[in-house]
Order: C-alpha cells, then sequence, then structure tokens
C-alpha cells in the first residue's frame, strides 16, 4: 500500500525514468505538486527518505506507549493528554498523505486514496478513536516502506542485470593505446579488452580467438569462444587473452545501449489488465465512498436504536478497507518483475502488455535461416559452365559484398583474398531474388532460380533439382555456373518444437529458400506446416491468411524481409544477436542469444506473470469484500480493517516480487 503506486497513471513512468541512462533511484520531478506521487524511497514531497523512515519510528513508538499504558497498565490517558500525543504519532505517519489529499482536493480530485483515507483517520479522531486513527496511518505507512522497498528491489536488480557499459576503454591511437569514454570512440577504431574487462562497444574480433562470457547479454553464462572476424557485443566479459576489436557501432548505437533503452521504455507501456485495474479504481474509488456514506445515512431510517457514532464508526471501517491500493500496487509491480525475469533469461519484452500478447499464442510462424538455423553457412560445391571456378567465385564475391546476407557472407569469406580491390558498381538488391551488379565491366546477376527467371536467363534442368541451398549466377545476361550453401541447424530446434508443441502450439515455417531446403528442415525437427519459395510480401501474405483464421500468432525472425510480418503478427519476436536493426526496433521481443528455445521461455514467463497477477486480484478482492461485510454488520473495528487492508497488500507484494526469483 502506497502513496507513491496508489497514483497508478504515474506509477510505471516513474519506475525507469527514461531521461537517465540507468534505473535512478529518483526522478528529476518526483517532487512537483502535479504528479501527486512519490518516487523509490523518497516518500515525503519535501523530505529526504531517512527522515520520513525516523518520523514513522517515532510514530510506531508513541503509539505503542500509549497501547501498552491502556491495554497492559488499564491506564486511560485523560482527553488533554491523549488528544495532543496521538496527534503528534498521527501526524509523524500520516502528514505525507494529508498534504497529498489537500492538494489533489485543490485540483478538485476529491474521490482517491488519499481522501479516504484523510477522512477515515481525521473520523477516527473525531469520534475520540484517536489509537485507531494513528494506527491506520502507522500502518499505512508501514506498507508503503515494505512497498518502497520491494520496487527499489526491482529496480536494482534490473539495472544490475543491464547497466553494465564500462565507462573507459583503452585504444589504439597514432601506435599509443589511450584510455578514453567509450562515446568518445569511432567507427574503424581498434580498441582492446583486457582478461576480466567488459567490452565497451560493439566490434568485429581481430585478434585470432577469445572466450567471453555473454551472460549480461544472454542469460547464458558458459563461456563463449569467439573467432576472427565474428561480432563482439558490448557487454560481453572477456574471459582469457587480451583482444583486440574494430568498432563497428558507435557508443549510443551499441546493442546493450539499444537494450538498456527497449528495457526502460518497456515500463511505459501498461497491460490490459493494468489499463482494466486504473480504469477500475478511478470507478471504484467513488462508489465505495457513497457506499460509505450509506451505511452511515441509511440505518437511520431503518433501526430503532440508531447510534450515529456507532454507524459512522462503521462507515470509517468501510472506508478504510476499501482502499484499492492492493491491486494497484501489486500489479504493475508483478509486471515490473516479469520484465525483469524475461531480461535476466536473455529475453527482453518491450512493455508489460506483450508478456499478456504471449499467454494467448496458439500459433508460432518461424523464419528459416538464423532462426532455426544458425546462418552460418559454407559453400561446399561450386559448378562453372564456360569460366574458370575460382574466377566465378571471385566475380560473385565482389558483387555479394554489397549484401549483409548470410548465403552471400558465405560466398565472401569462401573468395578470400582473391577478391582483391575490385568493386561492384550500379549493385540492386532484388528482394526474395538476389543482386544485380556490374563487376569489371560484366553484369553479373547472384541469386536463386527465381532471378534467372526474372532476368529471363536459362540454365540446365538440373539446377532446380538441387536441394540444398544455391547460388545461381549468371554473367551478361548467360548462365555462368552456380554454388550449393550449406547451413547448419540449431541444437534446440527440435526440442522448441516438441516443447511448443506439448504446449499445443501449432508450429510454421515460412522461408525464401526453396521448398525442396524448407521441407527437409521441417522434417528434421517436426515442424507442423513449412512453405518456402516465398517473397516478403508472400510471408505476409501467409500470416494474415492466419490471423484471417482466427489465428493468435508469434512471429520470429531475424532478416530485414522479416520487419513487415512481425510488425504484423501478434508478437513479433526478433533474433537479437544476428537480427537486422530494422528487424529488432520493429520486434515486441527480442532473444538476445538467438536460441528459439527461448521463445518457449517467454511463453511460460507470460503466463507464471499473468498468474501472480489474478493471484493477487483475487486474493485482493476475496479479502476486501469479506472484511467490508463485517465492517459494515459492526463485527470489524477499524484495527482489523486496517490489519487486514495492510496485510492484503504486503502478501501481494510479497508474491509480486517472487517472480523475480523464479528459475525456468
Amino acid at each position: 500500500m502506497s502513496t507513491q503506486c496508489c497514483d497508478n497513471e504515474n506509477y510505471q513512468s516513474n519506475i525507469l525514468d527514461k531521461k537517465n541512462s540507468v534505473l535512478p533511484e529518483q526522478s528529476e520531478d518526483s517532487h512537483q505538486e502535479d504528479d501527486g506521487h512519490h518516487h523509490g524511497e523518497q516518500t515525503t514531497s519535501d523530505q529526504p527518505a531517512w527522515i520520513a523512515h525516523w518520523n514513522l519510528l517515532l510514530s510506531l513508538f508513541i503509539l505503542t506507549v500509549v497501547l501498552v499504558l491502556e491495554y497492559a497498565f488499564d491506564i486511560k490517558l485523560p482527553k488533554l493528554i491523549s488528544l495532543p500525543v496521538n496527534g503528534v504519532a498521527y501526524l509523524l505517519a500520516g502528514w505525507n498523505v494529508l498534504d497529498l489529499a489537500f492538494r489533489k482536493i485543490r485540483r478538485g480530485d476529491i474521490f482517491n486514496e488519499f481522501v479516504l483515507m484523510s477522512v477515515a483517520t481525521l473520523g477516527a479522531f473525531s469520534i475520540g478513536e484517536y489509537s485507531e486513527g494513528v494506527a491506520v496511518m502507522v500502518f499505512y505507512a508501514i506498507g508503503e516502506w515494505f512497498q518502497d522497498a520491494a520496487v527499489n528491489r526491482a529496480k536494482r536488480n534490473i539495472k544490475a542485470l543491464l547497466d553494465i557499459r564500462p565507462d573507459k576503454v583503452t585504444v589504439i591511437r597514432n601506435g599509443k593505446a589511450q584510455v578514453l569514454k567509450p562515446s568518445e570512440i569511432q567507427l574503424e577504431e581498434i580498441i582492446q579488452i583486457k582478461p576480466g574487462e567488459k567490452v565497451a562497444l560493439d566490434g568485429e574480433l581481430i585478434s585470432d580467438s577469445s572466450s567471453f562470457n555473454t551472460a549480461a547479454l544472454t542469460g547464458e553464462s558458459k563461456p563463449d569462444t569467439k573467432y576472427k572476424g565474428e561480432q563482439i557485443l558490448a557487454g560481453m566479459i572477456n574471459l582469457n587473452t587480451r583482444s583486440d576489436v574494430k568498432v563497428t557501432a558507435l557508443f549510443k548505437d551499441s546493442k546493450l545501449s539499444r537494450i538498456l533503452e527497449m528495457v526502460q521504455d518497456a515500463t511505459a507501456r501498461k497491460s490490459q489488465t493494468q489499463l482494466f485495474i486504473s480504469r477500475f479504481a478511478k470507478v471504484y474509488t467513488p462508489i465505495v465512498f457513497f457506499l460509505a456514506l450509506t451505511v452511515i445515512i441509511i440505518p437511520y431510517f431503518f433501526v430503532n436504536d440508531y447510534d450515529f457514532r456507532d454507524w459512522l464508526y462503521r462507515g470509517l471501517v468501510f472506508l478504510v478497507i476499501s482502499c484499492p491500493c492492493a491491486l494497484v500496487v501489486s500489479i504493475p509491480l508483478g509486471y515490473f518483475g516479469g520484465i525483469g525475469l524475461a531480461s535476466k533469461n536473455g529475453i527482453l519484452f518491450k512493455g508489460g502488455n506483450f508478456l499478456d500478447v504471449m499467454t494467448k499464442i496458439n500459433t508460432v510462424i518461424m523464419d528459416k535461416t538464423g532462426t532455426l538455423t544458425k546462418g552460418v553457412f559454407k559453400v561446399q560445391k561450386v559448378v562453372g559452365q564456360d569460366i574458370d571456378e575460382k574466377e566465378l567465385v571471385r566475380l560473385t564475391a565482389v558483387l555479394e559484398k554489397n549484401s549483409t546476407h548470410p548465403v552471400a557472407k558465405a560466398v565472401v569469406d569462401y573468395a578470400g583474398e582473391s577478391i582483391g580491390n575490385a568493386v561492384a558498381t550500379q549493385v540492386e538488391e532484388i528482394a526474395g531474388h538476389g543482386l544485380k551488379g556490374v563487376v569489371e565491366g560484366k553484369e553479373v546477376l547472384a541469386g536463386n532460380v527465381k532471378l534467372m527467371k526474372k532476368f529471363n536467363v536459362t540454365f540446365p534442368a538440373d539446377v532446380e533439382q538441387v536441394v540444398d541451398t544455391i547460388v545461381v549466377i549468371a554473367l551478361n545476361q548467360k548462365f555462368a555456373g552456380y554454388m550449393t550453401i550449406a547451413d547448419e541447424i540449431k541444437e534446440d530446434a527440435a526440442e522448441t518444437i516438441k516443447q511448443m508443441h506439448a504446449l499445443g502450439l501449432k508450429t510454421v515455417l515460412l522461408s525464401g529458400d526453396k521448398q525442396s531446403v524448407v521441407d527437409q528442415v521441417a522434417k528434421q525437427i517436426g515442424l507442423s506446416e513449412a512453405f518456402g519459395d516465398l517473397l516478403p510480401d508472400g510471408k505476409v501474405e501467409k500470416v494474415q491468411g492466419y490471423k484471417d483464421q482466427g489465428f493468435r500468432i508469434a512471429f520470429i525472425g531475424d532478416g530485414v524481409n522479416d520487419a513487415p510480418v512481425i510488425a504484423l503478427a501478434d508478437a513479433g519476436i526478433a533474433m537479437g544477436g544476428l537480427g537486422s536493426d530494422a528487424t529488432i526496433e520493429t520486434a515486441d521481443i527480442v532473444i538476445q542469444n538467438d536460441q528459439p528455445s527461448k521463445v518457449v521461455d517467454a511463453i511460460k514467463i507470460g503466463k507464471i506473470t499473468r498468474n501472480i497477477v489474478w493471484q493477487n486480484i483475487i486474493l485482493a478482492m476475496v479479502v476486501k469484500v469479506i472484511v467490508l461485510g463485517l465492517g459494515a454488520g459492526g463485527v470489524a473495528n477499524l484495527w482489523e480493517a486496517v490489519i487486514a487492508d495492510v496485510g492484503v497488500a504486503l502478501l501481494a507484494i510479497l508474491n509480486a516480487v517472487r517472480i523475480q526469483r523464479i528459475n525456468l
């Protein structure tokens, strides 16, 4: 139960201040009057946290002394002493609530939990129940204290996971090593990472090999050995020898910086459950105000020995127990915990709403290359027609150098240094087909058989019968040969599909690769359906067709051509390691280590979060309905009301925090 979180419109935007690159303890505007809320450990609008905590402890001490005197020693303090003593304790514990209530009333906001608590406690003082009025505020503040601790712990957990960017880096300039800030490093510069150091910027390894701890990015603690030419990401930790890395992305553009921004942005997106509770609280609070008035006034017309003081007390009990804080606090905290658990496991949800979406998915549609397969292609065979095979490879590689596709990289790697300084001109990438360009005066076409057909190039019939991925080449509109390229299925792909089927999910493969290759992969890992020979618009058409049939779809991809389908799906999932920038930006969920099995974890995290959130909703509503009835009937007093209210809030908070401790 917290003043910080009961103001539900501002809660999430306050957990992570998007103006900062880390998760601050307090936002700059946490003291502004119009906010009507508090941030982090700041429990009053103008007092440091330690003062507020000491005020609470002093108030609790005074309350304890008064209760011991009254109940243990049967010493009833006279009103002239009891009122000021309890009044001091009341103001120490409740000044913050009274202040917020006054400011909200001044803005015309009457029906809120702060006014509700203020009316209930001042009403208790008006009928002489001083200790009970103080107790309401003290326990309210204790609940707030616990809630602040829970939110701050959640913030620290995510901060520890993500804010791991080093503040300095060693760069080689003019043959000398200099230590600079990562933001001062330019593209193509060489940085050195010593054993035990964190990588500050994304780059390409130029040392022969090195082992890295990638846990901060992927959730996997086992060492990952990288070799010369492979991608190194900011946040990795060098485990053995000194490594040299050529910078390929500026500090602000590194994957780690973008991951941090994504998680910060995530808390600004509310789930449907949160939006419902926010709307519910706005309707619920004025209703309970009027019901409390009804409890006080209506009996006057029906009860013979009507005692205003007795029925006023019942109305006050009704107000205290009806406070919706347990719901408004625990639900966003639950989704925040879900986002934290996902981040810990190398999965980035861009908002709590996508945790909800993943619980409703019944069909998972996947791209092949880079998603189910490693995307690490190698040239297996070269067949030339009327041209030397080495020359065919060289000309093709010069053109393929202009593409980022894994198949193009395989051709370039195979060609090696034979490319020399040759450059392709008039390069045109034809989506779903391949590349066209001019190399050393020759028009070169390199792509699939659809590219040959598009440009009316005649080729042998047996070319279409090749099962492996194939790059067909034409020179000056004449068939010149082809290369076969082999990819490798990811180790966890088959087990992932098995687990998806166990969850009752339909699995579909959509690929631009030819149908024979797609069928082979589908059979090997056990997919429900598989479609090949698809252009980007063909993938969109297939996904739209499934949506029109009522399927709730998650699409997993990594290439630029997957971005439109990812945007169309109910949940778009991008492979964050090999994935293109456009795909990662479009996606709702990012898998950092490119393992398809993480999609199953994402579904599990969504379901865990949903279950805990609904446990809190049911717990809060059941207890409140029971105690509301007891209070209206005169069975429950203010002590029981506040203990029940604070107890429910604390249980809900502890239940929500439990998400972060779960091991998948």
